[in-house]
């Protein structure tokens, strides 16, 4: 096994430098960048790949948040399904629609075209009365019309400090959502726990990079897991139980991500798993299926298991 060690200088080397060092490489090969150690699969290695450069752009990237603003300015229809368990995962309440949302003159409204729900997925008024249901509304639901949003990411900020209650539980939900494994401020406990990509926090992990095709598309298949053998102080730190992304090789959009979370914090605790599936309209990457499974239980208020799936399809503009 060969072990290959790379800081920010050797970003400057020229790639020969890199494809000498891999015809040396054997069926697994381990670089290390900036304290991380990364396995690479045989068939990586053969392509060439610059690590360093890699890595930085998976923690840059932006391509992931910026599909789903792209539903900000689009035409789509979505088949909705929402299903709230209790403790013996039998459905107690549940929502099950479809809806279009149109788009003119830089605005969006939402059409309700079908839908059934059960139990008390609603308070009065058509409240949501579950935040997991809620945070779904807030990702896919328009209300009334709304104006002047664009598809821009650039400047986007994620924190919750100006919110309270509900509305800073479904911003940190939104954070988790569309930036797993970057620290999420306002969390009490978690801290810098989740900031995967951060040294101290990334000698937990074991990462590696293969390659495989996804959906059509040349892929990097980039995963992080728990290392094997941590003590039960290290056991207590992790946050992320694993996360896997497909990144197309010639545009590096991130095509597919699986990822699963989980904390126990006493006072709150929780396990989630995702899974979203891109696809594309025109020049825009799109969500097309996103099954979402958690579990959450915050103090003074009750558990919740939510599962929901979106299922999106006939974009336009």
């Amino acid at each position: 096994m060969k072990k290959i060690t790379f800081t920010l200088k050797h970003n400057l080397l020229p790639l020969f430098l890199f494809h000498s060092f891999i015809l040396l490489a054997q069926k697994d090969t381990i670089v290390e960048v900036k304290g991380k150690m990364i396995t690479l699969s045989d068939v990586v290695v053969r392509t060439n790949i610059n690590v360093p450069a890699f890595m930085k752009q998976v923690q840059e990237d932006t391509t992931f948040y910026k599909a789903f603003r792209n539903l900000h300015i689009l035409r789509f229809t979505a088949i909705n399904d929402i299903n709230m368990l209790n403790k013996k995962q039998s459905i107690i309440a549940s929502l099950k629609s479809k809806t279009l949302q149109s788009v003119s003159n830089g605005c969006r409204t939402m059409q309700v075209l079908e839908e059934t729900k059960t139990g008390d997925i609603y308070k009065g008024n058509y409240d949501w009365n579950y935040y997991t249901a809620s945070l779904y509304a807030g990702l896919f639901f328009t209300k009334g019309q709304v104006c002047g949003e664009t598809n821009i990411v650039k400047g986007v900020d994620f924190s919750a400090k100006d919110k309270s209650g509900m509305e800073k539980h479904k911003a940190q939900l939104k954070m988790l959502f569309f930036n797993p494994g970057k620290k999420i401020p306002g969390i009490p406990f978690i801290g810098n726990k989740i900031n995967i990509f951060d040294e101290e926090v990334a000698q937990l992990y074991d990462f590696s990079i293969d390659y495989a095709d996804h959906n059509q598309h040349h892929c990097y298949v980039f995963n992080i897991v728990p290392r094997e053998n941590l003590t039960a102080d290290e056991k207590s730190r992790l946050v992320i139980d694993n996360m896997t992304t497909w990144f197309d090789t010639e545009t590096m959009e991130v095509i597919a991500r699986n990822y699963e979370m989980s904390y126990d914090a006493g006072v709150y605790d929780f396990k989630v798993k995702m899974e979203v599936e891109m696809t594309h309209y025109n020049e825009y990457l799109v969500p097309g299926v996103i099954r979402y499974n958690g579990n959450w239980d915050v103090m003074f208020k009750k558990r919740e298991r939510g599962i929901f799936t979106a299922t999106l399809f006939d974009f336009g503009n």
